[in-house]
């Protein structure tokens, strides 16, 4: 007998909770109207949502849009912001003016030629993002990457979003329950009800009783109680590849309500780790992720504290456990784990949301029509999760291993052979003769970082590439003029962009006025 899915049971709230149930009920809207599809979410009313995450990619913007979000009322409830990239502090030498971007924006002609080559001959000592993309202009000059006129979720200057993860979980919520059907059920998990063969039949809970479903999500966050604790996945460390273990986190009031707002992330590297700063319209989200086999708390603190300055006289730090790694498998038996139930990485390059978006994007799209066929598409899921949790790490331990620093074991630590992943090693011997584009390395579909972020890490920490010989005299005439193209586009966004708190002010009063 063919079992349809029909009933998707969400375990968890929270950001990756309520993003994946919007995710899936935006997709399965019709179904959800005709009576023939349903989305719940359990959420306890005695468990505290973590909620540090405030940084997004630019995917976020469709993922909203196609939820149905206005992009006015998320900046309005949410306290959010603009974000264009990040900025990387004293991680390659530690001097003082050491500082390198990771931009959203594609460098000039990306499809058509590697600028990387043509960089390298002649930068004419400008940075390698600099030379090739607008946005390190915009931000040191604290522009926006768009207009007061410019539609909802369009750019101007590719953007995604920083946010107050304490108001985006409700915010979503309310669009969820009013817009999308969703189901809220307020209780606590007491049983899991299985199957001989291992699958889940239904929630036990102490409030709403019995809730079955065909399909579960796990979104409980490091206690992965479906997923680890009921079907015994294991879960797979990489602290031998990244060591930072321990976050400490500050919310910083700004002492100016009219005081510049960064739209881009600020990382700052320190003894043992780094420290965040995000820039929201109330306040700055800071916070220092560090090893504890380097540093003990108490000097990290100090080290947070001496970052922030004055301003942290008086503040409230809070101490946050990070178990870098992810779960053996995703999706066992009619359980996929999405969020911190999967797994979870140092916050280096906002990872954390957009791996909630691309899973439940994929649960949604590939959503098995029985159960009969289910495996097919968990064995998919977890093919696909795998190779984009692989390439995190690789992504992430590529800036350490980029340093000149020696300053401290940590850093010392970091350039080991023994801590850099096989496939790192590789890609970054065959980088050493020609520079990463369009290679076999960044052929697929679910690549994560695309072969631009790998450009903008690597050569804007200094990384020596042998600057080979241009193919063709056109192929260097067509690269000097894009790099041309460069400095007149930046020259135009800094003459028409309005600044970055200027426009998060407007979009407060009058939202978006698209002409």
């Amino acid at each position: 007998m063919v079992r349809p899915v029909r009933n998707i049971v969400i375990v968890g709230g929270g950001t990756a909770g309520w993003l994946t149930a919007g995710v899936i009920a935006a997709r399965h809207k019709g179904r959800i109207a005709a009576g023939d599809f349903t989305v719940t979410l359990i959420e306890s009313p005695n468990v505290k949502i973590i909620g540090v995450g405030e940084g997004t990619w630019p995917t976020m913007r469709t993922t909203l849009q196609k939820m149905g979000v206005s992009e006015t009322d998320f900046f309005r409830e949410c306290d959010a912001a603009f974000k264009q990239g990040a900025k990387f502090a004293k991680w390659t030498t530690g001097a003082e003016d050491d500082a390198y971007y990771h931009p959203l924006m594609l460098p000039q002609g990306f499809s058509e030629v590697n600028l990387v080559p043509h960089w390298l001959q002649d930068g004419h000592g400008r940075t390698f993002s600099d030379a090739v993309c607008p946005q390190e202009a915009i931000c040191e000059a604290g522009l926006a990457p768009k207009m007061i006129t410019t539609a909802e979720y369009d750019a101007v200057a590719n953007y995604a979003y920083h946010l107050d993860a304490g108001k985006f979980a409700p915010f979503l919520q309310r669009h969820c329950t009013s817009t999308l059907g969703v189901r809220h059920v307020l209780a606590d998990v007491t049983t899991v009800n299985q199957a001989e063969d291992g699958d889940i039949l239904s929630l036990g809970t102490e409030q709403a009783g019995d809730i079955p479903g065909d399909l579960f999500v796990d979104c409980t966050g490091f206690a992965s109680l479906l997923l680890g604790k009921t079907l015994g996945v294991p879960f797979r460390e990489c602290s031998d590849i990244l060591f930072c273990d321990t976050a400490i986190a500050m919310q910083v009031p700004f002492d100016d309500p009219d005081a510049p707002i960064a739209s881009h992330t600020i990382s700052t590297a320190q003894s043992a780790g780094w420290i965040w700063d995000i820039g929201l319209p109330t306040r700055r989200g800071t916070g220092h992720v560090y090893s504890s086999a380097h540093i003990d708390d108490e000097t990290a603190e100090r080290e947070l504290r001496a970052y922030v300055g004055p301003a942290a006289e008086g503040l409230t730090a809070r101490k946050i456990p990070i178990r870098a790694g992810h779960r053996e498998t995703f999706w066992k038996r009619n359980c996929v784990a999405v969020g911190l139930a999967a797994g979870f990485m140092e916050p280096l390059e906002s990872s954390a949301i957009v791996l909630v978006e691309l899973s439940a994007k994929l649960i949604a799209e590939q959503m098995p029509a029985n159960r009969e066929v289910m495996d097919i598409v968990a064995r998919r899921f977890n093919e696909t999760c795998h190779y984009r949790w692989g390439r995190i790490i690789d992504f992430l331990k590529l800036h350490y291993v980029l340093t000149k620093r020696r300053d401290t074991p940590f850093w010392i630590d970091n350039v080991a052979p023994s801590s850099i992943p096989e496939r790192l090693r590789e890609l970054m011997h065959l980088w050493k003769y020609q520079p990463p584009w369009f290679f076999e390395e960044f052929d697929r579909l679910d690549e994560i970082f695309p072969a631009a972020s790998y450009q903008y890490v690597l050569y804007g920490m200094g990384y020596e590439t042998e600057a080979n010989p241009l193919e063709t005299a056109s192929t260097r005439q067509r690269a000097a003029r894009l790099i041309d193209e460069n400095a007149r586009m930046t020259a135009r966004m800094r003459d028409q962009l309005p600044r970055n708190r200027d426009l998060l002010k407007k979009i407060q009063q009058f939202g978006f006025q698209a002409i």
